[in-house]
């Protein structure tokens, strides 16, 4: 489990669950403990206004930003750099005096300040070239790739500058501007969680304010502060984002790729990137969680612990998040998952396991309603009971003993056997419990332990199943040049009391009370009033219409007061 675990880890199947949880926790964080950035950057934008105020189309900007690198001359910012690609040859045939323009405002801007041109590659992954004077002029550290890896679903979360084709480091945009700034970058998670986001300022703004020389507005937006210069334009350089950074459209999951290297270079001068903890961590996490394997309980105990792991990993990694750590905790969750949900299935099988067991061996000693209450759990071992409404049957066979008396016992046996057969089944179907067999008598309870709605009708229609029975098995056994049988039913119903009766170690589940001696009785009356079924006002006040019951008035019956009974199918 554990070395399956950390299989997956390492292959990067856990990786696309960690990035998702890394999301959410900068959206928690971003919505419910927003933090400043230690030091912002400015991002000027070239807009859909900026667009429609220069006539000429963006390559041939270069007047425009010979201009903004002028302007920042006055305004004095920390660095500047420049997201939007250079020209790769000269346009001086189209506009003559271009070149010289952005010539000048590139030595300008590095007598003033640290200036990064932005490097890109074409669709083959080669360098895609810049016209060279524009290179010379701005110098040995005056260019950076404008690339950001992108993981598998498409989104920026890494700052890494070793993106050579042979992983070798090459220098980036955001990655020269902190080296301006006296801070070396080094590969870990850009922090989406510290910062506000960004605002933009228009570049046509930025440049009437540099022809009408306001410097004080210049001063005031720039002075001192790390700049970027890119599009920012809805459908052009944009790429999917943890969290929205653009303040001007803060439904967006993408941004425009300037603000993913603002964001980028803020983190590294602020609190630094977020670092991955140490995969021995992650090892011994996934290990600790393992051990949850050794607990037990039931279901929903299982699934509340795995909740509260879950939600201790998340919290924990979150907290880690703010301290500059990540925590990739999907494989010691999963570790949970799999410690706590396969000890519970194993659990659950032994359970399972155990009941067929008990199935097996004993459902032939009680019925399958007490069963079920057994291997529920609602039956328990402790002796005593619980006071309940049933229908009491008592039922044996006429003329056994004179029968028997011609029967070898393996003959005895196998009667017996044949009559309880259906006769069992028979009282089961009618949602009967057979609490005793005595000799050839039976002892039937309908109402507990499976509740009934009406127990006196159920077991009413138990009797005349059982005698419609013995009616087909007489015709057998004349067949069988056998004598026929005859049984005969009594029926009481009362409170009696279901349970546990006997000693701690030994005893049966049991009904106990005065309706279990009257139905008893009632069922000797069977005899001497002629009826096959005997029973009492009790019962037939309670089957309703379609009975067919002889009213035999109030008898006698040994050691109880008259009870008054009704007999169903006369002999």
């Amino acid at each position: 489990m554990v070395a399956g675990t950390l299989l997956l880890d390492v292959s990067g199947l856990l990786a696309p669950l960690d990035h998702r949880l890394l999301e959410t926790q900068f959206q928690l964080l971003t919505q419910w403990f927003p933090r400043p950035a230690a030091r912002d950057v400015v991002v000027v934008g070239v807009d859909e206004e900026t667009t429609k105020r220069f006539p000429e189309p963006l390559t041939l900007w270069h007047r425009h930003l010979g201009k903004f690198l002028s302007a920042m001359a006055q305004a004095k910012p920390s660095a500047v750099g420049l997201d939007i690609i250079l020209p790769d040859r000269s346009f001086e045939a189209v506009l003559p005096g271009s070149d010289k323009l952005l010539i000048k405002g590139i030595l300008e801007a590095r007598r003033s300040y640290p200036l990064v041109l932005a490097l890109t590659v074409d669709h083959q992954g080669k360098l895609r070239a810049i016209h060279p004077p524009f290179l010379a002029v701005a110098g040995p550290q005056g260019a950076g790739y404008a690339l950001l890896p992108v993981d598998s679903d498409g989104r920026v979360r890494r700052f890494d500058e070793r993106l050579g084709t042979g992983g070798e480091q090459v220098p980036t945009l955001a990655g020269e501007m902190a080296r301006h700034l006296r801070v070396e970058p080094r590969a870990g998670l850009i922090d989406y969680w510290r910062g506000a986001p960004f605002d933009y300022l228009p570049l046509h703004r930025v440049l009437q304010w540099f022809d009408d020389n306001d410097q004080l507005a210049l001063e005031k937006a720039f002075l001192g502060k790390p700049v970027f210069l890119g599009t920012v334009l809805q459908y052009e350089d944009r790429k999917p984002v943890p969290v929205p950074l653009a303040a001007w459209d803060s439904g967006a999951r993408d941004a425009p790729g300037v603000l993913l290297h603002a964001q980028a270079l803020r983190t590294m001068l602020g609190a630094g990137l977020i670092q991955t903890i140490p995969r021995s961590a992650v090892i011994a996490a996934v290990v600790a969680t393992a051990l949850l394997w050794f607990a037990s309980g039931s279901t929903l105990l299982i699934v509340l612990v795995f909740c509260v792991v879950a939600m201790l990993f998340f919290a924990g990694s979150t907290w880690l998040n703010t301290q500059g750590w990540f925590f990739p905790v999907a494989a010691p969750v999963l570790s949970a998952a799999l410690a706590l949900g396969g000890r519970n299935a194993l659990d659950t099988l032994e359970k399972l396991r155990e009941r067929r067991r008990l199935r097996g061996s004993f459902s032939g000693y009680v019925s399958p309603d007490v069963m079920d209450e057994i291997l529920a759990g609602r039956v328990q071992p402790e002796l005593g009971g619980t006071s309940k409404f049933v229908c009491v049957m008592f039922s044996d066979i006429r003329g056994y003993t004179t029968r028997s008396e011609g029967m070898t016992p393996g003959q005895i046996i196998s009667f017996l056997n044949r009559y309880f057969e259906e006769v069992v089944a028979l009282i089961h179907a009618h949602g009967g419990s057979v609490m005793s067999f005595m000799g050839d008598g039976i002892m039937a309870v309908f109402g507990a332990p499976k509740p009934l709605g009406n127990p006196s009708r159920e077991a009413f229609e138990a009797g005349r199943a059982m005698l419609q029975y013995v009616a087909a098995l007489n015709v057998q056994f004349r067949a069988e040049r056998d004598a026929p049988m005859e049984i005969g039913i009594g029926l009481h119903a009362g409170e009696a009391v279901i349970g546990h009766v006997g000693s701690s170690t030994r005893h049966d589940y049991t009904a106990i009370g005065d309706v279990i001696n009257v139905a008893s009785r009632v069922e000797g009356l069977t005899k001497e009033a002629g009826y096959r079924i005997v029973l009492s006002k009790e019962v037939a006040e309670r089957l309703g219409e379609g009975a067919e019951l002889k009213s035999l008035g109030p008898m006698a019956i040994k050691g109880h007061t008259p009870v008054e009974v009704f007999g169903h199918d006369k002999i």
